[in-house]
């Protein structure tokens, strides 16, 4: 389907006219006219549900936005992706991680043959293994149980299973422990394995081509590590490390059984990968059947993405809002905001999810974009955040729309604290639509001059997302319904949205400059003045004490 440029086509226009109206109206007036707002403005679905009232929109914002999801090819786009078409056009692949949570009995297409089955397999396999390793069937070299688990990965790699498993502590087993490191900075490996025995610890090393620079080195030093507490006894590798990896010569190189060798396939994105072979320390932290409880939570999103109505379809809404503040009212940023200590690591996820994904200046056909892609996504978990930067939410200049997060029923009731809990929840995001006028404050005996300092402007928008408990399926749901997100706003701005050369180039001259850095000649450098000037500092001063 060939779609129109973003500014040409009929709905933007008059969006372009209506936000003139909008832009003046306040949440307290909208509220006022409709006694059934909070209502009306509210869908449930996949055992979520979305409050989405709290918005500077009406009936006619909402229509107007799904006439621009119409005319922008989302319902074509989002058939094209579950069929398999290479929707990621710069890299020539299919994208499809629904694929990984599909139903044993699904057909799902790539190059005319159903990946399912593919799939299956290799999850299968990942379970066979994380009962070996839970029950203690899987030993070390030494004969030693294994009680100790660490992920080296970076980017998808590494985000999606610490979040992961953060978010389902709960359900993970206690007598283990697990460590994750990325940062290629020494002291993340040093600080995760100070307290391990080496007897005991099995690393998973996740790199698909086995050759990531910060993964590999940080998988040198664990090897080295686990030699020098093996006496360096190279067989016991085999025992101690698994990869998650497509490159069999590497890993075998590496000294890894590549028996115990978990693949996945260039459909699918670091990102969008967690409920890949990737999510292996999830599934041993909390069992194969609980890791099959979150992909069916993953799927069941999916299908509601995928046939849902878009004016009950949760990612579509929440795309067309993100759309309408970013584009619209200028909004810079979106500020997750999960009431649920457990998801902790939730707006580190989605971070690159969202930013990764939809940090893009040009379109598919490699156009310019003249509008904001692309919003900064951030946030902490409540009530934490309450007394950091609510202050700029509420207060400061800048127009921030949040999404609330939370969840009916504590995993750990304790007293009043989950009534105080989600009492928070709702009264920010009320605090935030309506505000305090000058009335309210002169009623509470404010003097004039304290008048200005205590007053709220409100017409701040927020969503509310509530689920009944933090499962592992409704992990999968929350993850499927941002990932969605994002896929409906990258198809409005015409973007590619799973691609990332971005992050290619400091990559690159980061290759050139480590031997600068290493070499005991001084180097010829012909970098800029100021990096040249660093270059020569660090060599300089690396070796002082």
């Amino acid at each position: 389907m060939s779609v129109a440029a973003l500014r040409v086509r009929p709905a933007w226009a008059l969006l372009e006219n209506h936000f003139q109206k909008m832009q003046g109206l306040h949440l307290r007036q909208l509220f006022a006219e409709d006694a059934k707002r909070g209502e009306k403005f509210a869908v449930e679905a996949a055992g979520i549900y979305l409050d989405y009232s709290k918005n500077r929109m009406t009936a006619e914002t909402l229509q107007l936005l799904l006439q621009l999801a119409e005319e922008s090819g989302l319902r074509e786009r989002i058939d094209a992706m579950f069929r398999g078409e290479k929707i990621n056009v710069t890299e020539k692949r299919s994208v499809l991680h629904v694929a990984l949570r599909a139903p044993r009995d699904a057909t799902i297409m790539h190059d005319g043959e159903n990946v399912v089955p593919q799939v299956h397999s290799v999850l299968d396999k990942m379970a066979d293994f994380a009962v070996r390793l839970r029950s203690g069937a899987w030993q070390g070299h030494t004969g030693k149980r294994i009680r100790n688990v660490v992920n080296i990965g970076i980017g998808g790699s590494d985000l999606g299973p610490v979040m992961a498993y953060e978010a389902l502590r709960y359900y993970s087993e206690r007598a283990m422990t697990f460590r994750f490191v990325s940062n290629v900075d020494g002291t993340d490996f040093a600080e995760a394995v100070r307290d391990l025995d080496p007897l005991e610890t099995l690393f998973i090393i996740s790199s698909k081509t086995f050759t990531t620079l910060e993964t590999m080195t940080n998988a040198h030093t664990a090897r080295d590590w686990l030699l020098a507490g093996l006496n360096g006894e190279e067989k016991a590798i085999a025992k101690h490390f698994v990869a998650v990896s497509t490159n069999t010569k590497e890993v075998a190189k590496f000294g890894i059984d590549t028996d115990n060798m978990f693949g996945f396939w260039d459909w699918v994105g670091g990102r969008y990968s967690m409920d890949s072979a990737i999510g292996l320390s999830t599934m041993i932290a909390i069992g194969p059947e609980n890791f099959r409880a979150m992909l069916d939570g993953f799927h069941e999103m999916d299908e509601h993405f995928r046939t849902a109505p878009f004016d009950r379809n949760l990612p579509v809404l929440l795309g067309l809002l993100t759309i309408w503040y970013a584009d619209f009212f200028g909004a810079q940023t979106v500020a997750v905001l999960p009431y649920e200590q457990y998801l902790k690591r939730f707006p580190a996820y989605l971070q690159q999810l969202t930013m990764e994904s939809n940090g893009k200046h040009v379109t598919l056909d490699g156009t310019q974009v003249d509008y904001d892609t692309g919003p900064i996504y951030w946030g902490e978990p409540g009530t934490n955040g309450q007394h950091s930067f609510y202050q700029l939410i509420h207060q400061g200049t800048r127009l921030i729309p949040c999404d609330f997060i939370a969840f009916m029923q504590s995993l750990n009731p304790l007293g009043r604290h989950h009534d105080m809990l989600l009492a928070n929840v709702f009264a920010q995001t009320e605090a935030l639509a309506f505000g305090k006028v000058e009335e309210e404050v002169k009623a509470e005996g404010t003097p004039d001059w304290l008048l200005p300092h205590r007053l709220f402007a409100g017409n701040r928008p927020s969503n509310t997302i509530l689920l009944d408990r933090l499962t592992p399926a409704a992990l999968g749901k929350l993850v499927a319904l941002y990932e969605h997100s994002v896929f409906t706003q990258g198809t409005i701005w015409q973007i590619d949205s799973f691609d990332q050369w971005g992050v290619e180039l400091g990559k690159v001259l980061a290759q050139r400059i480590i031997p600068q850095l290493e070499d005991t000649a001084e180097p010829k450098l012909e970098h800029d003045s100021s990096t040249n000037a660093l270059i020569r500092r660090y060599r300089k001063r690396k070796g002082s004490t």
